[in-house]
């Protein structure tokens, strides 16, 4: 990564789907506070000086929720109020997001200059990511590169894969490495080097092996791998399993894991181990 230039101003962080969100953005403040219960499940994997880290359930908002529901910041705000006994408003900078029914690595920022130099290696693609994917079907390939066209449907939470002249269309690019095949799932290690609406889920779908659990994306089967009846994607196998950025303060690389999640079953979380 580039280490970045101190007597730079800092950038604005960009507000696009699929980008670094504003770091100085404030969420309403309306919505209830966190409970002592709520912030309690919170799962913190890192606290190294402004950087904060958390693993994102499943189901949970990471940014935006309509004032009467919680999202993920609302739950690491309450807990930094806590912590530090703090009266008032606390900021907390969001850096990025991920879709509401993935879990994994979310950072933040404690404070404004922070935020601004870590969405700057987001936008200028200096993170490494990494997923885990628990995919329908056997792969053809045991790993390789996707590259395609994405565009977001207009006024709908989805995105479909265009040709690349197509209008508001935007490239996509990751790449796998299939890392062990059980009960006709293939676990599948998954570096993007975009961030698009729904890459991942989307790109793996449109070639015959959707992400499990993923309605939206035409998936047969839920997460414990029983036909899948729901008509609503909650809970999919998808998980930010990675992270590396560039510390921003110290410049030294910082990388965070989560754990894979335990409602995985057991003969996918071995092929983990083996792999």
């Amino acid at each position: 990564m580039t280490k970045p230039q101190r007597n730079q101003s800092n950038p604005t962080p960009s507000r696009s789907a699929g980008k670094p969100s504003a770091g100085k953005r404030k969420l309403a403040a309306t919505r209830r506070p966190a409970t002592e219960q709520e912030i309690a499940s919170l799962e913190i994997l890192c606290e190294d000086g402004p950087v904060i880290a958390v693993n994102k359930p499943a189901g949970m908002l990471s940014q935006g929720a309509p004032r009467d529901v919680l999202c993920l910041p609302d739950y690491v705000k309450g807990y930094l109020k806590k912590k530090y006994d703090k009266s008032g408003n606390v900021y907390l900078g969001v850096i990025h997001r991920l879709d509401r029914p993935v879990t994994g690595v979310t950072i933040f920022s404690r404070n404004s200059k922070c935020a601004a130099r870590l969405s700057e290696q987001f936008r200028e693609r200096q993170v490494q990511k990494t997923y885990l994917a628990l995919l329908e079907g056997r792969l053809s390939n045991k790993e390789g590169k996707l590259v395609d066209w994405i565009r977001k449907v207009p006024d709908q939470a989805r995105a479909v894969i265009e040709q690349a002249e197509t209008t508001d269309a935007k490239r996509a690019e990751l790449h796998y490495q299939v890392l062990g095949e059980a009960q006709g799932i293939s676990l599948v290690e998954v570096k993007p080097v975009t961030g698009r609406m729904h890459q991942i889920r989307l790109q793996f779908s449109s070639r015959g092996n959707p992400v499990l659990g993923d309605q939206l994306y035409g998936a047969t089967r839920e997460l414990n791998l029983e036909p899948l009846r729901s008509d609503y994607t909650h809970r999919v196998g998808l998980h930010a399993w990675k992270l590396k950025v560039l510390h921003p303060v110290r410049y030294d690389d910082l990388e965070i894991v989560a754990p894979v999640p335990t409602d995985w079953p057991d003969s996918i979380r071995h092929l983990l181990v083996d792999a």
